[in-house]
This record gives C-alpha cells, sequence and structure tokens, in this order.
C-alpha cells in the first residue's frame, strides 16, 4: 500500500489520455524545437461548428436537463492527442445530426466539479445525456462509424 498525502480538492485532475486501442497514452515534454500549438477558449468557441456547444461547471446543469434532444458531451483536454483527432468527427456528427442531437465540449482541466461527479477517468470520454440523465459513455477515440452507430439508439 502507497501512503502519502490525499490530493488538494483544487489539484487539476490527470487522467490516462485514451486512443483508438483504449490503451493509455503517455504525455511527453517537449523538447528543443518542438513546437507546442495550443488555443485560448475563445479561438476554440470561434472555430467550433454552430451546432457544438462550450460547457463549464456552472452551465453544464443548466444546459443538459434543459436540451430537447439527445446531448453528447465531449469531455476532453488540451494536451490530448485522441481528443483533438476525434474533435472533427464530433463536428460533422453534430452537423449530420442537427435538430435530433447537440454535441457539447466540457474541458476537464478547467471544469474539475463536472468530471469529478461524472468520474471521467480516462479521455476522451464521450457521455450521451437524454432528459437530463446519462444513458451512454463512450471511451477513447472511435471511428465516426462506430460512434454514429453506438449512438443511433438514443437519437
Amino acid at each position: 500500500m502507497r501512503r502519502g498525502r490525499a490530493p488538494r480538492p483544487d489539484a487539476p485532475i490527470r487522467v490516462p489520455c485514451n486512443g483508438n486501442r483504449g490503451g493509455a497514452v503517455g504525455v511527453e515534454s517537449l523538447g528543443p524545437g518542438d513546437v507546442n500549438v495550443t488555443s485560448s477558449r475563445e479561438e476554440e468557441r470561434d472555430d467550433m461548428n454552430e451546432t457544438m456547444v462550450t460547457l463549464d461547471d456552472s452551465t453544464f446543469d443548466e444546459h443538459v436537463k434543459a436540451a430537447e434532444v439527445p446531448v453528447l458531451v465531449d469531455f476532453w483536454a488540451e494536451w490530448c492527442g485522441p481528443c483533438k483527432m476525434i474533435a472533427p468527427v464530433l463536428e460533422e456528427i453534430a452537423a449530420e445530426q442537427a435538430g435530433k442531437l447537440q454535441v457539447a465540449k466540457l474541458n476537464i482541466d478547467e471544469n474539475l466539479d463536472v468530471t469529478r461527479r461524472y468520474d471521467v477517468m480516462s479521455i476522451p470520454t464521450l457521455i450521451l445525456f437524454k432528459d437530463g440523465e446519462a444513458k451512454v459513455r463512450l471511451i477513447g477515440a472511435k471511428p465516426k462509424g462506430q460512434l454514429v452507430q453506438e449512438l443511433s439508439g438514443y437519437l
């Protein structure tokens, strides 16, 4: 048994980042000559498809419970490669399923309350909410066809 101090309640959560095979993907530090590409939340919102919504701890419950259609929430982080890989796929799904499905994003590093409440331990994690309740949880980056197939019973 390992002994140590309990994490602070406000400490960031570090979760494994899963790719297609469901295995943990390591995050390496940047070395000399490497480029770290980041964007601010404002740029992120501007780049997102109009059919996608960015949620946070303060807007999550209201949005998910008030939605007239199922809401697929993408729990992601800026440093997660597979999260970035599925972002365009989610934008396509959001556009194709407009009126039948709402796709939302929630950054786990900036929204610890919701992340902890839904026990998000690995990212990307997609949770489909229908009538305010979690119905389906998908973990890891998956091809578009597989995502649509797994969600089809709730649309």
